[in-house]
């Protein structure tokens, strides 16, 4: 009996919890977790020379890939409604035609969305087409030479005047504001320097500037006196050298020391502060143009240099400010394509209109930068003095 009022009364509690249960409510769903954006990892490639004698000039260019990107990464930008984070894959080419498409093909299989580079003509034209080939869009920031965007690649961009330009405006300058009537020319043999001297000496030819002497050494020469000795005996008014900066100073140093007498020009590459530290004194005077304004009269120039030089305790080289604003190109063709995939955003290069750090860069159809200015300094008191810039004519030396 004991047992039985037992097991009733647990089936009446039983009963009485289930009837009460009828009327609970169900508990709230628990709050949805706010979905996390996806992070959108976007590989930029930067080649250039890191090792060897023009190795100043190529980490100068990485720099600015490199301070572009920090930039990039501090903003939070967003392509297509995902927070994307920028990461450098910088690779050195020796300013090496050869290792610049070995280099090329390195980036292209490590998967970057574009490349920065290269910094020599002759490196960058063999590399475009591996590039062309992966689809990866290319933005040269100093590469000059005009076969690089004459290839008929829809990759290859740059974002300085090219030598069709920059020569003409170097032999203008020389026969009407040197009042030159004579020129010995040399270069260094590579794309960039024979390019220089070749679009310089056809323009000097047809204002009237006799070439006294036509020259060719290599790159990786630091004995020019053979050469100097020949030219010394034409007596030019003008010496002019297409060539890199650790060519251009014992060039100009051994002038001095034989006693030529001629003023000395040349073009971008030799336009450093590295050239006037192997120089020395006898860089006094010596000129070189360079595609761009004064550093110090780009619209974000001097922010820029104030910038370059906190963050890596030394001045700008040279080609860092467009090293910096080519990625900044490629990132606002990502944001207005809505995606960092090459085959999405290279469509929007074509139609960049960009206020720079250098100024404003679209291109034409060749991807060839638009009115490209170009500055001519001269060297006085151990620093480079800008004596002019212009705005070449876009098409001039167009084959």
């Amino acid at each position: 009996m004991h047992t039985l009022r037992q097991i009733s009364v647990a089936l009446l509690t039983v009963a009485l919890i289930a009837g009460c249960g009828k009327d609970t409510p169900p508990p709230a769903p628990k709050a949805a977790t706010p979905a996390v954006p996806a992070v959108l990892n976007v590989k930029i490639g930067s080649a250039s020379p890191l090792t060897g004698p023009q190795a100043h000039i190529g980490i100068d260019i990485r720099n600015g890939v490199q301070l572009a990107i920090d930039d990039a990464n501090a903003a939070n930008i967003e392509i297509g409604g995902a927070k994307a984070r920028f990461e450098l894959v910088a690779e050195d080419d020796e300013a090496n035609p050869t290792k610049a498409t070995t280099v090329a093909q390195k980036l292209a299989d490590a998967k970057v969305a574009a490349v920065v580079g290269h910094f020599n003509s002759g490196a960058s034209i063999p590399a475009s087409k591996i590039y062309s080939d992966a689809g990866i869009p290319q933005i040269s920031p100093s590469s000059t030479n005009p076969k690089y965007t004459q290839q008929g690649f829809k990759t290859t961009f740059r974002v300085v005047a090219h030598d069709d330009q920059q020569g003409p405006t170097l032999a203008r300058f020389a026969a009407k504001t040197l009042q030159a009537k004579s020129v010995a020319v040399i270069d260094d043999s590579t794309a960039y320097g024979q390019g220089l001297a070749d679009a310089f000496e056809n323009t000097a030819k047809t204002l009237g500037v006799k070439v006294l002497a036509r020259e060719h050494t290599t790159d990786k020469d630091t004995d020019f006196r053979a050469i100097l000795t020949k030219i010394k005996g034409t007596k030019p008014d003008l010496v002019m050298f297409g060539g890199i900066d650790p060519q251009a100073a014992p060039m100009i140093r051994q002038m001095k020391e034989l006693g030529i007498k001629a003023k000395f020009i040349g073009g971008d590459g030799m336009q450093t502060p590295n050239f006037i530290k192997i120089a020395g004194d006898a860089s006094d005077g010596a000129m070189a143009s360079i595609p761009g304004l004064p550093k110090e009269q780009m619209p974000g120039g001097n922010a820029f240099l104030e910038k370059y030089k906190a963050k890596f305790e030394k001045e700008v080289e040279l080609f860092a400010p467009m090293g910096y604003d080519a990625v900044m190109v490629f990132i606002d063709a990502m944001k207005r394509a809505g995606s960092a995939d090459p085959a999405k955003f290279l469509p929007e290069l074509g139609k960049t209109d960009y206020q720079g750090v250098i100024g404003p860069i679209a291109f034409d159809e060749k991807g060839d930068l638009k009115n490209g200015p170009i500055t001519i300094y001269v060297v006085k008191g151990g620093k480079w003095e800008p004596l002019e810039t212009v705005k070449p004519d876009a098409d001039a030396g167009r084959k």
